[in-house]
């Protein structure tokens, strides 16, 4: 948990601020509760200052993992169907040494064990965003056995091991990649200067075309859906334009206006696209299939709500009953209406 002395400053800046507000907008809002700062204030630091007492086993773990996370993350966490792996690429030297070869060696696949330098960012990761369906509803004990049971795939800790805050310290000190942190970059301390060394060449430059040493692998391609899609229309940044049916980032925004906003909004389209597979069928393919059903809107909405398995191959759709009662009329509708861009 926070030092008192955390606490109280914190608490001290948020009334404040709040203070401030009331005076600046004439009384709208309040200042907030304890139960609200502490439901908020979840962050585990690196030191483990906030981490909460609990305790959760390999065993344990691997039961709530069957159920919750294989589906995304395959049985051993080393997957990439749905996201990229987690477990993989790591040795007992790595271990050993806290540093992961592979990584300075390039040209290797990363994993999460390969890069991650501290335990605690994965605890506070799966408390506060897993399951992906379903952020935060992992009890304490539950993210303990869940993280135990990575740490025995990662080869860090064995079978029998339970993790609690206390063994948590310990098992840091086993992370391979724990010593793999730099400070050696402009984004750390950037007093004014880009993060970057390099100078833009503006004569007598290299002939010939450029040699890429970073792109997306084709394992990966398609794997969160259109990434060109996903991503805001103007700034520096554009998403890479996967599938064979992606729409152009460049394209004319009235090409995906019959879309409803409810698919991106609840993250349809991250396994999902208009007529292309990615991790599950398209859109289109699933309209046809129940074309002819005059129950098609209800059946389809009872799919979305409590999820399913077996229909469209061996990854499981899983159930969104937080969608609002709105959101799945508009998607069902959509779909029984063929899918239309």
């Amino acid at each position: 948990m926070k030092s008192g002395l955390h606490r109280v400053c914190l608490l001290a800046m948020l009334l404040i601020g709040s203070a401030d507000a009331r005076a600046e907008f004439g009384g709208i809002g309040r200042a907030p509760t304890a139960s609200e700062l502490q439901a908020w204030d979840i962050d585990v630091r690196p030191d483990f200052i906030g981490l909460p007492a609990g305790k959760g086993s390999v065993a344990e773990g691997e039961t709530i993992w069957a159920q919750q996370c294989a589906s995304c993350h395959g049985d051993f966490g080393d997957a990439n169907h749905v996201f990229t792996p987690l477990i993989g690429n790591t040795t007992a030297d790595d271990i050993r040494t806290g540093r992961v070869a592979s990584l300075k060696a390039g040209g290797s696949y990363r994993t999460t064990f390969t890069k991650v330098s501290s335990i605690s960012t994965l605890w506070d990761y799966i408390r506060r965003a897993m399951p992906w369906d379903r952020p935060r509803s992992l009890s304490v004990d539950q993210v303990y056995a869940v993280l135990a049971y990575l740490l025995n795939l990662a080869d860090v800790v064995p079978a029998d091991f339970v993790l609690t805050e206390q063994s948590i310290v310990q098992v840091q000190s086993r992370m391979p990649n724990r010593d793999g942190m730099t400070r050696d970059h402009g984004l750390w301390d950037v007093k004014g200067r880009p993060d970057t060394r390099n100078t833009a060449c503006m004569r007598n430059c290299l002939p010939g075309d450029p040699q890429v040493s970073s792109a997306l692998p084709a394992h990966a391609s398609g794997s969160h859906g259109d990434l060109a899609s996903q991503n805001r229309p103007f700034g520096a940044v554009r998403g890479t334009q996967v599938g064979a049916a992606a729409t152009p980032a460049s394209a004319d925004a009235s090409a995906t206006s019959a879309l409803p906003s409810a698919l991106n909004a609840n993250g349809c389209m991250a396994c999902h696209a208009v007529d292309s597979k990615l991790v599950g069928p398209a859109f289109a393919e699933i309209a046809k299939k129940y074309s002819g059903r005059a129950d098609a809107e209800s059946y389809l909405a009872s799919r979305i709500r409590d999820g399913g398995s077996g229909v469209w191959g061996s990854v499981p759709m899983p159930p969104f009953p937080q969608l609002s009662a709105d959101s799945v009329k508009s998607i069902t509708k959509w779909i029984a209406q063929g899918a239309p861009r």
